[in-house]
This record gives structure tokens, sequence and C-alpha cells, in this order.
């Protein structure tokens, strides 16, 4: 297994910058995500890896080896594109072991290779058949093996789903994943698809016009998203504004249209005062009828660690279940059987705010419009700077 290390990578296509300044350090054996809107240089960031682009400035390496300025004959990369580039007048064995006839691989080394290859896609009985005579995942992992069977240092994957149809890009994600760790390979994958990189990746970088705005696990980048883009791109979220009035205690105590509002979630650098956004998942806001005693929130009990993220500290003490609760009125819900979506205005009419807000196993949808709580953990109010 390698691990890859890009530091200062940059392109620029005449006064158009489509990578700029990029340090990555990608574990050996990871599955590594290049997420990004169209546009944002994902994809020219992989090419550079492959060999495909010659960077501007800045060095790649594999292990040890510095690679930036190798051909892709020289780097032992495998390739997945976007659209499989098998040959349809091939069977799935030829298409597979094109790559070692081109390397004059031993026949019998050859066939060892390739059997094992089909068996780690599961495609051994599928061996003899053209390609056209397969379903759309089935060429997917055809592409896969042939990438594969040659033994890369690193394998890399251009939005290799985007073909597919929903379901069947559900069904592949877990099995491309499968596949990268058995093999035991480093993978580096290109998508835009923000689901692909939450449910398969090991670590992603969300790149935006060029520039990486967060590196990390994918369950850090959500929950604690470090810029307004990021959150927004990950996912759904509700942006509120809010002044800073204190900070003490790892506690930040906001004003905001929904009243008073506390939040354990913020950079070091956090000014002491000034104007700030929140970012609060709907998910992360809990509801009851008014009246109720809100359930406390995991995470906000005393003593209990917010998880890491620079700024935070043990949640807000006894009481905490009362800490950032409000009056809400829904203004629409959308009922889809295991989860309703609800619309909700929250506090006066002149500045009221609104958010919207997930109830899993649905049991407030009787309850009258204007007789709903809404309570929000101060380990879920993530404050941004940016």
């Amino acid at each position: 297994m390698t691990p890859i290390r890009i530091r200062g990578l940059t392109k620029r296509f005449g006064d158009t910058v489509a990578v700029d300044h990029i340090d990555l350090d990608i574990s050996p054996g990871d599955l590594f995500f290049l997420l990004g809107p169209s546009g944002c240089g994902k994809t020219t960031l992989l090419r550079m890896i492959a060999g495909f682009t010659d960077p501007t400035s800045g060095t790649i390496h594999f292990g040890e080896q510095d690679v930036s300025h190798l051909p892709p004959n020289k780097r032992n990369t495998g390739m997945v594109f976007q659209g499989y580039a098998l040959w349809p007048h091939m069977t799935v064995r030829q298409n597979v072991q094109f790559g070692l006839e081109v390397r004059k691989v031993p026949k019998d080394e050859m066939t060892r290779r390739v059997d094992e290859a089909l068996r780690r896609v599961q495609l051994t009985p599928q061996a003899e058949r053209k390609t056209n005579q397969l379903s759309g995942g089935q060429q997917q992992r055809v592409a896969l093996a042939r990438a594969l069977v040659i033994e890369p240092t690193v394998l890399l994957l251009d939005e290799p789903l985007s073909n597919l149809d929903a379901k069947l890009r559900l069904e592949m994600r877990q099995s491309i994943r499968r596949i990268c760790k058995d093999a035991g390979i480093t993978a580096v994958y290109v998508t835009h698809d923000q689901h692909e990189a939450l449910s398969m990746a090991d670590g992603v970088v969300v790149l935006n016009y060029g520039k990486a705005m967060q590196v990390g696990p994918p369950r850090e980048l959500y929950e604690r998203p470090a810029s307004r883009f990021v959150a927004d791109f990950l996912g759904e979220t509700n942006f509120v504004a809010g002044e800073v009035k204190e900070r003490a205690g790892g506690v930040v105590t906001l004003e905001t249209a929904m009243g008073t509002l506390r939040s354990t979630v913020f950079p070091q650098d956090l000014p002491a005062t000034g104007n700030v956004t929140c970012s609060i998942r709907p998910e992360c806001i809990k509801l009851f009828r008014e009246g109720e005693t809100p359930v406390p929130a995991p995470g906000i009990s005393p003593g209990t660690s917010p998880g890491t993220y620079p700024g935070t500290s043990p949640s807000v003490a006894p009481g905490a279940a009362h800490v950032n609760t409000f009056h809400a009125t829904r203004t629409d819900v959308v009922y889809l059987g295991s989860l309703a979506q609800y619309q909700l205005r929250v506090g006066d009419n002149q500045h009221a705010l609104a958010l919207k807000a997930f109830e899993l196993n649905p049991r407030l949808l009787d309850t009258p419009a204007d007789q709903l709580m809404c309570h929000v953990s101060p380990d879920d109010v993530v404050i941004l700077t940016d």
C-alpha cells in the first residue's frame, strides 16, 4: 500500500487557475475522495495524479518517489474512466487481460491474475461473455477488474458511477469500497455526489474554484464544517445569523432571530464579539409539543465531549435540555413515511426565521401548527466565520 503526498500543486490554463496550491496527505490503503461541484478542479487534480496533465508547479509523491512529471506509463496507476472504455468485440476476460498483454506478462501468471481479478469483482461466471452483453453494473466491475489486474501502485476512479441509474449506484457504492479494501490499494475517487463520498470514503477533500476548502474524514466534514460552502455542499442545513455576546467556559452565547443561542462548536480564532453564521442541520432540531419536556440530545449531558473540533469543550452543564429551546410554528410539512420534513417559523413576526427540521418516525403531524417547540443541542450549533 502506497501513501500519496501532494504539496503546493497548481495548474494554470492561461489566466485560469484550475488547481490552486493544493496540499494533501493520503494514507496508504485509503479510499480518498475529491469532491466538489462542476468546475471546481477535481478532474484536473486527478489527471495530474495520473500523469495526463503536467502541473504548473508543486509536487506529487507516491511513497518516496517523486512522480510529478513522470508520464502515465511510468507511474503504475490503474484508471477507471467515467465511460468505462471497454472493447465491445472482446470478452470480459480479454478486456481484463489486455493490460497484462501489453506488459508481456507470462501466460501462466496472466491467467492467475485475471482469474483473481474476476473473482474479486464477482464476474467469474461472465468471463467469456462480450461486454455488450452485460448490465451497466457488470461493465463497471469489468473496468475495475481491468484496472486492478495490473497491480497498480494507485487506483484512480473518475466518476465511475455517473452512468448508472440511481438504484444501481446505491448498490455499487459498497461493492467498490469492498473491492478496493480487499485489494489493499490506495485509491483516489472523483465525484460531485456528496452521498457517494459520505458513504464510501476514508478521507475527503472538498474543492471549490481550485482550492481545498476542507480536508478530513466524512463525518468530521459533515458534522463540523469549517465554512459556509462546506456546510451547504454536504447535505442540507439551516444558516442562522448571530452576534457573539459572550465566550466563557467553552460555550459561546449568541443573539439571533431565534433568541439567545448557545454553541460549543466554534473555531479557535473566533472573535470575542462580532457577527457570525451558524450551521444547524435539520435532523439536529428536535421537535416536541408545547408543554412537554424535551429529551436531552446526545452529547449535552455534563462531562460529555462534543467531539474533536477546534474550540470545542465539554457541553453545557445541568439544565442543558432547556438551553436552545424555542417556540415554533409549522408552515408546511412533507410526509415521506419514515421521515417528515417540516418548514418552521421561529421568532417574532418582525424578525421571524425560517427553519427546516426532520422528524424520524413522525409523531407530531397532527399537532396544531402553532403548538410546536424545537430544541437544538449546543453541540449541534456549528459557528462559521465565513
